[in-house]
């Protein structure tokens, strides 16, 4: 036994892992004791059964374990009751030595009441007896039909019926005793009748007679556990005359037929009632589902009985889950429950039968709950909605029929935004292509129902319309060619069109049948807009397409490589022509030969292949998006002006052959007289800016994106153009002198024509007058009672006539009045002007950043630094933004950009690159410095490239200078590292500059800096430079260093942290020479000198603490003398030593 009892402790453990290691390790040593123990033949007789004859048949660790475990289910200390009867029911499982009545002797006797028990006590007692028959009944003891091994007579066997009737008695009282208890011990109940279906007993019909008489005969009321036991109890003994036993509570032996139903819910629902039939257990409430609903559910929806109930189910719910316990009247309690049992049986229908479930008030409660987060049941009711959508992931064949109960009669269309839930989207995001496809057709029957009236009819349009733009938007849905063409086809046809005649034939959807009633002008405009937002996501999402060699990812493409703006544009003009099944709505004022070049200019756009075709592809989405303008439009004249400049670009830039070169001169005014075919297009990109419109802003970034392989120099200018500092208020102001100037004769005739007008017209234009402005109304009032004049009360009263001096009076003051509304209404127009332009320039530089992120080895990236710097130091508080943005893109689009130039302009680049620094010079902003830092440091990257070097180090020499020398400087010294952490081998040059100008620094704190410079000058291994540049780089900075640190022992001109660092350096630089140059050590640092240092800083009280660095750094300077063997010696004598120690403490 010393060998077991350790391992009993780790049975109790709060960790269920660590409570399953040591039931193993328990139950392997007492099976290993058993297989090795040799019982004494003992003749049988009536005592070797008894629980006192363990000890005959078993190994003494093994009756010890088996009473051990027994006494160890009434512990109540953590979790030892639920580790001792794993164990023990493990262990009655390997062992046949041991009969079903010795153990429930040992149990009883283990578990006995007593009157002066505490009620924690008992409790702990009664639990005891319920898991010490729980480990009877699943350990299999209880039926077990094997004799025991060690008997001398085989006629012995472990169970029998008197064992099985003692248990079943046992657990009937644990239920009476106890009402909490009832629940636990009825379940295990039904855990024996499992075994006993199971078992091969002889005695089973005699069991199932004494259990039925039991349950049914000497108790006749009913309970949920009774339920559970009754449906199990029918399985086993179905010749029972059950019509009997039910009776009188249920009128049908089938406990779940319909016309019980009602009582069986009654039941359920476990509320206290006043049928004398139904035992009252309502005096606790438990949280956690009753496991009656496992045995129903079981019962109703398994495979061998659900085709004789699946009717039965329907009702079932309805009745004993629906209208009981999410009734109106209902607890949140029992609704809690309702929740559970939903979750319960979602997984064991099938798709047909799913719409089962989501019943009338159920799905009321569920959207209530799920709509307001102070619902009680708000948390149940997201449990719900989570496992639907983990439900649907797991089978997404499902999807389809949920959606359909989610949006139903029961449901609601917009069960996602009552509920503030994404549930109908993420189902739709698990569903297949097909799924998809078949909601689609449902959505397409729903918008043309036609026995609903004209108001709903329209609001399910509307829902309809918005569901097809969510499926096209949401890049997480699994999207088709099929689908996608079939939606937008939708939306162009009632959009665009209005249907004369149906064509059932025809290979567009929306064709195949007439609408009634027809889509009002409403539905028609956001048909329209919807069009368009959906090509605008489309735009945006990048598909893969095959070409004829090479796969390749092309945005706003189906998977054949055409646009989806071409297929609809395509899918316009050929109904167009169609006019025998629809008109078109929206007719163009001008004549349709510009519409039918601009399709010529598309199909020959689609021909252009080799280093054009990128930018042929741009050309035909500009296009294409132009024409969709034009269409859907109400006032198409901009984009028909549109059309044409872009036909014309598109045709001179792909269509036309290249003129033969003429003279120069005719070449010079050519170029001088018309743009270059790509500014035109860009400039109507940028125009697509200007408009509040996004899927014009989209499409115009796509667009740019595909023609940068063609933009020349004066595009760029354009561009460039976009971004420079203008006052937004002056042009208008210029406009509205403008038309003031060409209305004035007009003016003067209506001035005439007003005074011939007749007083009735005078007073028949007073209806149309704008509403007065109450404010100015006010104003006026109030200079009028400031100089003692009131305002009349009634229309009817004397009028007070004013002579010239209250009139000479008040005019000031009215004049004010006026001239202050007049002030606000400009300073509103002009802020209104400014954030314009504000967000217009933002767009402007999405345009910037896409030429900068897919064109990194362009010479031109040049040209963006200034302006960028401009927007970022130069705009005002209210462009934060737009200052923002820019700061951006020169840290994330400059400052890591890896590339160079093949060919550069070297006097512009250099001009730019001293204007950095010249800018660098002023800025007092860390962050504006940072990104000019990034700036210098891309541009010295390409002049390096391009082996100018003088030229950096010449502007960075420039920069030290006034760095260090001039007290104002904006600089700091990470504008300065940036450039010495890329270019180290550079940056070397600048190491006799710094030096020279600490010197000469304009206070201790730019000395310190410049230090720290060199610091980092020398972070880098020097053995790959010149020895003589280092040899003499090195004295010179030891020299530096030493005079620095002598002068300030006299002069305290460092702190003592200035000091730390001084040194610091120098053993920076001590360590460089070691690896450079071991052998001259001593000839640059002069060890002598730093010891006498070190002298002077310990004797000098704001210094000492500096002496300890001083000292490390004299002491690397010194060589150490060579006395290697005898230094070797010693260590391998004293690990020798160490060594003889352990041996001689192991062996003692």
């Amino acid at each position: 036994m010393a060998t077991t009892l350790p391992l009993f402790w780790n049975l109790s453990s709060a960790s269920k892992n660590e409570r399953i290691d040591a039931s193993v390790k328990l139950i392997s040593t007492l099976e290993h004791f058993q297989n090795q123990f040799e019982p004494s033949t003992l003749e049988e007789d009536e005592d070797t059964l008894k629980p006192d004859a363990l000890e005959s048949f078993n190994a003494q660790d093994v009756s010890y374990s088996i009473r051990r475990l027994v006494r160890g289910l009434a512990s109540p200390r953590e979790s030892s009751r639920l580790g001792f009867s794993v164990a023990l029911t493990e262990l009655l499982s390997r062992i046949d030595t041991v009969t079903c009545s010795q153990i429930y002797s040992l149990v009883l006797d283990a578990s006995k009441t007593q009157g002066s028990m505490t009620g924690q006590e008992e409790r702990d007692i009664l639990f005891a007896r319920l898991f010490g028959m729980t480990a009877i009944v699943q350990s299999g003891l209880l039926v077990r039909t094997k004799p025991l091994l060690t008997s001398p007579s085989s006629a012995t066997l472990a169970s029998s019926l008197e064992g099985y009737e003692k248990v079943i008695s046992e657990l009937l009282a644990l239920g009476e005793k106890k009402s909490w208890l009832r629940e636990s011990a009825w379940w295990t109940l039904c855990l024996v009748l499992d075994t006993l279906q199971d078992s091969q007993v002889s005695w089973k019909d005699d069991a199932l007679k004494y259990t039925t008489h039991r349950v049914f005969v000497e108790d006749e009321l009913w309970s949920p556990e009774k339920i559970a036991l009754t449906i199990k109890l029918k399985t086993l003994s179905p010749n029972e005359d059950w019509r009997n036993l039910l009776s009188p509570t249920f009128r049908n032996p089938d406990i779940c037929s319909n016309t019980n139903l009602k009582t069986l819910a009654s039941i359920l629902k476990d509320v206290p009632t006043k049928d004398e039939d139904v035992k009252n257990t309502a005096g606790h409430y438990k949280p956690q589902l009753h496991f009656v609903w496992d045995v129903l559910l079981k019962y109703l929806l398994s495979t061998p009985n659900h085709d004789a109930h699946k009717g039965t189910f329907v009702e079932f719910f309805r009745i004993v889950v629906d209208e009981s316990l999410f009734s109106s009247t209902s607890s949140a309690e029992r609704k809690y429950w309702g929740f559970q049992i939903f979750e319960k049986a979602l997984p064991l229908l099938s798709e047909k039968d799913l719409p089962m479930l989501f019943t009338k008030n159920f799905m009321r409660t569920w959207i209530n709950h799920l709509s307001k987060r102070d619902r009680y049941l708000h948390k149940a009711a997201q449990q719900t909605a989570s496992e639907v959508q983990n439900f649907v992931q797991r089978n997404p064949k499902f999807g389809f029929s949920l959606i359909l109960q989610l949006t139903g009669v029961n449901g609601s269309q917009h069960f996602d935004k009552l509920t503030r839930t994404k549930t109908v989207e993420s189902i739709l995001t698990s569903m297949n292509t097909e799924d998809i496809k078949q909601y689609i057709d449902h959505l397409l029957q729903e918008a043309n129902d036609h026995e609903v009236d004209v108001q709903a009819i329209n609001a399910r349009r509307r829902w309809v319309i918005d569901q097809f733009t969510s499926l096209i938007r949401n890049g997480a849905i699994k999207k088709s060619d099929e689908w996608v063409q079939l939606v937008l086809d939708w939306l162009a046809v009632y959009g665009c069109f209005s249907i004369k005649k149906k064509s059932e034939k025809s290979s567009i959807v929306a064709l195949r049948e007439i609408p009634k009633p027809t889509f009002s002008d409403e539905l028609r405009q956001l048909c329209r807009e919807r069009l368009l937002v959906c090509l605008t996501d489309l735009t945006n999402q990048t598909v893969a397409t095959q070409e004829v060699d090479t796969k390749s990812r092309v945005a706003g493409a189906a998977s054949d490589g055409q646009f989806w703006v071409s297929k609809v544009v395509a899918i316009i003009s050929k109904l167009k022509d169609d006019t025998k099944h629809v008109t078109f709505i929206s007719e163009m004022e001008e004549d349709e030969s510009l519409e039918t070049k601009a399709f010529e200019v598309l199909g020959k756009l689609k021909a252009v292949s080799g280093d054009k075709k990128e930018a042929a592809n741009g050309t035909e989405l500009l296009l294409g998006i132009l024409l969709l303008e034009c269409y859907c439009s109400e006032d198409p004249s901009t984009a028909l002006e549109n059309i044409q400049a872009c036909v014309d670009a598109a045709t001179q830039m792909f269509l036309e052959k290249p003129k033969k070169k003429g003279r120069k001169s005719d070449v010079t005014e050519s170029s001088e007289g018309s743009p270059e075919p790509v500014d035109i297009l860009v400039d109507i990109i940028i125009g697509f800016l200007e408009k509040p419109v996004a899927y014009l802003r989209t499409v115009g970034k796509q667009v740019f994106s595909l023609l940068l392989n063609v933009v020349e120099e004066s595009t760029l200018d354009l561009i460039l153009t976009q971004l420079e500092t203008r006052d937004p208020t002056a042009e208008d102001e210029s406009d509205v002198e403008e038309g003031e100037d060409e209305d004035e004769d007009e003016d003067e005739d209506e001035e005439i024509e007003e005074g011939e007008k007749s007083e009735s017209s005078e007073s028949g234009d007073e209806s149309n007058e704008e509403e007065p402005d109450e404010e100015l109304r006010n104003k006026i009032m109030e200079a009028l009672a400031v100089n003692g004049i009131e305002a009349a009360e009634d229309d009817d009263s004397d009028e007070e006539v004013m002579d010239d001096e209250q009139m000479m009076a008040i005019d000031g003051q009215l004049a004010e009045v006026f001239r202050s509304r007049m002030s606000e209404k400009k300073n509103s127009k002009d802020v209104d002007a400014q954030r314009e332009a504000t967000h217009f320039k933002n767009r402007v530089l999405d345009l910037v950043e896409i030429f900068l992120k897919k064109q990194p080895t362009n010479p031109a990236l040049i040209r963006f630094i200034l302006p960028l710097i401009d927007l970022m130091t130069k705009s005002s508080s209210d462009e934060r933004q737009l200052s923002d943005k820019a700061q951006s893109i020169l840290k994330s689009r400059l400052g890591k950009v890896k590339e160079v130039v093949s060919s550069l302009d070297i006097d512009d680049t250099t001009s730019v690159f001293k204007t950095v620094h010249a800018r660098a010079q002023h800025i007092h902003s860390a962050e504006h410095l940072a990104a000019l830092g990034e700036c210098s440091g891309y541009i010295s990257h390409l002049l390096l490239h391009l082996g100018h070097q003088d030229i950096v180090l010449r502007a960075y020499r420039d920069s030290l200078t006034d760095f260090i020398t001039r007290k104002n400087s904006a600089l700091n010294v990470t504008f300065f590292q940036i450039f010495i952490r890329r270019h180290r081998a550079t940056a070397w040059g600048l190491r006799n500059d710094l030096i020279e100008l600490s010197k000469k620094a304009v206070n201790t704190y730019r000395r310190c800096q410049a230090y720290q410079l060199l610091h980092d000058i020398i972070l880098q291994p020097l053995s790959d430079l010149n020895a003589k540049e280092v040899i003499g780089f090195m004295k010179l900075l030891r020299g530096t260093l030493h005079d620095a640190a002598s002068s300030s022992c006299e002069d305290e001109i460092f702190n003592a942290s200035q000091m730390r660092d001084l040194l610091k350096l120098g053993i920076q630089g001590v360590r460089q020479s070691q690896k450079a140059l071991p052998g001259q050590l001593t000839e640059i640092w002069e060890p002598a000198t730093w010891n006498a240092l070190t002298k002077r800083l310990s004797s000098s009280t704001r210094y000492n603490g500096a002496a300890q660095t001083c000292k490390q750094l004299a002491n690397m300077t010194t060589v150490p003398k060579t006395s290697t063997p005898k230094r070797k010696a010693v260590v391998v004598d004293s690990k020798e030593d160490k060594q003889k120690k352990r041996k001689k403490l192991v062996h003692e």
